[in-house]
């Protein structure tokens, strides 16, 4: 998905080493106080990267915080699901996955929708305001009104395919 993943833990240093290995992530931080977890997450968002962090405990809290997007697992603490911005209902880490997927498509959607009203408004708002009256068409009032209920229609319908993918 083009996405660096870095674990930040307290956990022992060849313990994480190992995690990282066994599930392939490009970098790790072990042995990190909870304190140490904020500056490590402003670390990594100095070399230009935007972040997420995943967390459940309260000492993963200000982390979430920092983070450009915090995610909470939902078995968390208390402190850590008010702190993030996402909660992860399952108490499942690879529905972050499933977050990610669901907001490219989103935006992608949303582009989409904007393109479409941006160019079939530009075509009939004009028709509905009377340009070619000189050539004798001339949009009653219903009209111009069903134009713009249906362009609202075709961008909820696009929206509503939303659900279909995967």
């Amino acid at each position: 998905m083009g996405i660096k993943c870095l674990m930040l833990t307290g956990d022992n240093r060849n313990v994480a080493k190992w995690v990282s290995e066994e599930i392939g992530l490009d970098e790790y931080f072990a042995e990190i106080l909870p304190q140490g977890k904020v500056s490590k997450v402003k670390e990594v968002k100095k070399r230009g990267l935007q972040v997420a962090v995943i967390g459940d405990g309260t000492n993963d809290a200000p982390a979430l915080a920092e983070a450009d997007v915090g995610i909470a697992i939902g078995a968390g603490t208390d402190v850590a699901i008010e702190t993030a911005d996402i909660v992860l209902v399952r108490s499942n880490p690879l529905d972050a996955v499933a977050i990610i997927v669901l907001a490219r498509a989103t935006y992608r959607k949303i582009v989409q929708n904007l393109i479409w009203a941006t160019g079939y408004n530009s075509y009939t708002i004009p028709l509905a305001a009377g340009i070619l009256y000189k050539q004798g068409i001339l949009l009653s009032p219903a009209i111009g009104a069903i134009l713009m209920s249906l362009s609202t229609i075709i961008v909820v319908i696009n929206a509503k395919f939303l659900s279909l993918q995967k």
